[in-house]
């Protein structure tokens, strides 16, 4: 699993340790969505095929185009919906 960090033009080392705490809380989130909407048979098991943007001048996570098109559309829509940014 991948994440591309959208940030603003100030990138200090307070932002760089908000972006771990985000990463931190979003990746158990992310992976137990990703379990409860795949059956990982004929998938990537390790998510190395899945790819995020987290954007933090809008908020979002978004399933970034990298993702297989076959992964990509079956989840955007519920992913985007489910998965949130909290702020502290």
């Amino acid at each position: 699993m991948r994440f591309n960090w959208i940030l603003n033009d100030t990138a200090d080392d307070k932002l760089h340790k908000l972006c771990v705490d985000i990463e931190y809380k979003l990746r158990p989130k992310i992976v137990k969505f990703l379990i409860l909407n795949f059956d990982f048979i004929d998938c990537c098991t390790d998510f190395s095929c899945f790819h995020f943007n987290v954007d933090l001048c809008t908020n979002t996570v978004t399933v970034d185009e990298q993702t297989p098109s076959f992964y990509r559309e079956a989840i955007t829509l519920r992913f985007e919906q489910e998965i949130k940014i909290h702020l502290p």
